[in-house]
């Protein structure tokens, strides 16, 4: 149970402040998370790691001399945003290129894609690295769909050490891709978390139970089995890791690794000391010599009671990299020499809010009913955010709901703002998709943003909007999704709804339907949609190792663009002008 706390939607943000404001000897606060205290060396690679917030002392904990130079912290479980990832990424670099590295979700995965790209385009060399160590969640034939779970610290350690040693970009990335393919983690779990706000866990486990092959989300188990002595879970955890060696490792005899014993946070140290006595103990039986062990909370999971156990399996380079000296608030090892003080304060860039592009008079006209469609999308989201976060946690992370909202708030706020500027529909659109990109992160803020693009762009600024425009909007919107997601139809998505909603919407328009109507049919195609998706078996992001445990229930992010279809139909109705605005070309 999450007992401290003011707005929960405020949550991540105010743990952010506190933490800054209690390590400022090792870091300085940036838009979208922290830098170290002291500037990246010139000709120093830039190692900048990120996720959700819940998993202290990943990622903000492990940023400092000998390891990350910055880290990208998003809200509850959810990635940061590009412009977040961004805006860090370009404070720390050092003029020698950065690498990103984050765990495997879908959602960080197209963040920090995103990042990486507008770095490129910033004259930036920027590269991307998943951590995928949990052997739960994928088999060694799909090890790439893998989630990355504690294995992410020693994968940041010996990318970021690399770094620290003046390796070039190149070096640092094939050091990053050895540690990631020569890392295995598996977890077991007694206990949810609970979400702050919430008053229940994301999901529970019968009594004298646990749960196998956990996520650090809150999502459940792949598996349960009685609850076992410590010595039996140490067991558990050795001998599923070594079943799988990397393909360059003939076996565990001889070999030295790297481990892990990470506790999820709710699992007390002295626990962790009596499975580790055992850990020690099977491995040596079984010849490996271990190196430098870490026996603490790592990569935590909020108050979720569970504990993962990570093997990296050591070369001399890799070696070396895991011994060298590290100082951050959360890791520390060996000794470094005193920090160079900087000569001045660096200031972190900020991009000057663009002016509002002119506008024609229809377009201003338009973008009214633009902002009460979104001040309509907020408003239902608000109403059920509770059942969102619900039906998300039945496989998911039960965050569906909290990002939603931020995401819509945001864009409603951007939105209201470039509106009272006299920006046309196009803009008060595009402002509102990246205000929704940026405040929402994960998955389905990345893909509310692309929709939001979409509509602006097709919208523009100079044309008064008419059904044609906003149906082919919707279709580039459909078709944008499913270029950055990579979902189709059947994979229990929200693609599942919004590719039939903007084929219905095309067809009636193309029938010579009125827009209202028009929307009328699509929004019922959509809402018939979502209610399919409970039939479905997720083949896609958080609830694809969990898909049974989904069925019967919709899809959270079908489910809330259903509702929101059906909510910008009522503004049509009240505005039924827009369907037919007057032409004055």
């Amino acid at each position: 149970m999450t007992r401290l706390f003011n707005d929960p939607a405020a949550f991540a943000d105010e743990a952010l402040e506190g933490f800054a404001a209690a390590h400022r000897r090792w870091v300085r606060p940036v838009t979208g998370g922290v830098v170290r205290a002291t500037r990246t060396p010139a000709g120093q690679v830039a190692v900048v790691i990120g996720g959700g917030s819940g998993h202290y002392p990943a990622f903000s904990g492990l940023v400092g001399r000998g390891l990350a130079h910055g880290a990208a912290v998003g809200n509850v479980f959810a990635s940061p945003s590009a412009q977040q990832i961004r805006s860090v990424a370009r404070a720390a670099h050092g003029g020698a290129g950065v690498l990103l590295m984050y765990g495997n979700y879908a959602g960080d995965v197209l963040h920090f894609g995103q990042a990486a790209e507008r770095l490129a385009a910033d004259g930036i060399d920027a590269r991307t690295f998943a951590v995928a160590d949990d052997m739960a969640s994928a088999g060694p034939d799909e090890s790439a769909e893998r989630r990355g779970i504690a294995g992410d610290l020693p994968v940041f350690k010996a990318a970021a050490a690399a770094a620290e040693q003046g390796l070039a970009l190149d070096d640092v990335v094939r050091v990053a891709e050895r540690a990631g393919a020569r890392t295995r983690s598996f977890g077991i779990a007694f206990s949810g978390c609970t979400l702050p706000g919430a008053d229940h866990p994301l999901f529970t486990v019968p009594e004298a139970r646990m749960a196998v092959g956990l996520g650090i989300h809150g999502e459940p188990g792949i598996g349960e089995e009685p609850l076992p002595t410590a010595d039996e879970a140490a067991r558990l955890l050795v001998d599923t890791l070594l079943k799988e060696l990397p393909e360059d490792v003939p076996g565990p005899r001889g070999q030295r690794a790297a481990v892990v014993l990470n506790g999820l946070g709710a699992v007390k140290y002295e626990e962790l000391f009596v499975v580790y006595r055992k850990v020690a103990a099977l491995l040596g039986e079984a010849g490996v010599e271990i190196v430098d062990p870490e026996v603490g909370e790592l990569v935590t999971s909020f108050d979720m009671a569970g504990v993962s156990l990570t093997l990296t399996w050591l070369d001399e380079e890799l070696e070396e990299l895991w011994r060298a000296p590290a100082d951050t608030p959360a890791f520390r090892k060996g000794t470094l020499d005193a920090p160079v003080p900087d000569a001045g304060e660096p200031s972190a860039e900020e991009d000057a809010d663009p002016a509002v592009p002119p506008a024609s008079e229809d377009s201003r006209h338009a973008a009214a009913t633009v902002l009460a469609a979104l001040e309509a999308v907020a408003a239902t989201v608000d109403t059920h955010v509770e059942e969102l976060g619900r039906i998300d946690a039945v496989a998911g992370d039960g965050d569906h709901g909290i990002g939603m909202r931020r995401g819509s708030t945001a864009a409603r706020g951007a939105a209201a703002d470039a509106h009272a500027r006299g920006a046309g529909a196009g803009t008060v659109l595009a402002r509102a998709a990246d205000a929704w990109a940026d405040r929402a992160g994960g998955t389905s803020g990345a893909l509310w943003g692309a929709i939001l693009r979409s509509l602006g762009t097709a919208l523009g600024d100079r044309e008064a909007p008419d059904a044609g425009r906003v149906a082919a909007g919707v279709t580039e919107a459909s078709a944008a999704v499913r270029r950055l997601g990579g979902a189709e139809v059947g994979d229990k998505t929200m693609v599942d709804v919004l590719v039939p909603f903007a084929e219905t919407l095309a067809a009636a328009v193309a029938d010579g339907q009125a827009l209202t109507d028009a929307w009328d049919r699509a929004a019922t195609s959509a809402t018939e949609a979502a209610a399919a998706t409970a039939a479905l078996l997720p083949r896609k992001g958080r609830a694809r190792p969990h898909a049974e445990k989904s069925l019967g229930t919709p899809d959270a992010g079908a489910h809330s663009l259903a509702l929101i279809t059906r909510a910008v139909h009522g503004v049509l109705i009240r505005r039924p002008h827009e369907d037919h605005p007057h032409d004055h070309h």
